[in-house]
């Protein structure tokens, strides 16, 4: 799979943002540079399938007994919804 790596001045970025977006989109990596040095790569978003996750939990222990009362209890303490607090101003 060939990799197509663009750089653009951040100018250039600004002025042809939906034009980036297509290249992107389509595959290819952008470097935008600022004064000639890099500041950032946007690049196709990767799919997620949740293998990361299974990777990272491989040979965790899976949770006690104990943990779903431990959430049930955090998520008690959550602030309930009062609805807009700017209605009445």
């Amino acid at each position: 799979m060939l990799v197509v790596v663009r750089t653009v001045t951040a100018t250039e970025a600004s002025r042809g943002f939906s034009d980036l977006l297509d290249a992107i989109e389509a595959g290819e990596t952008i470097v935008i540079t600022r004064g000639n040095r890099p500041i950032a790569e946007i690049g196709p978003a990767r799919r997620r399938t949740g293998a990361d996750l299974r990777a990272v939990l491989v040979g965790t222990t899976p949770p006690d007994d104990a943990f779903e009362a431990d959430i049930a209890q955090a998520v008690g303490h959550l602030a309930v919804d009062e609805g807009d607090p700017w209605a009445a101003a």
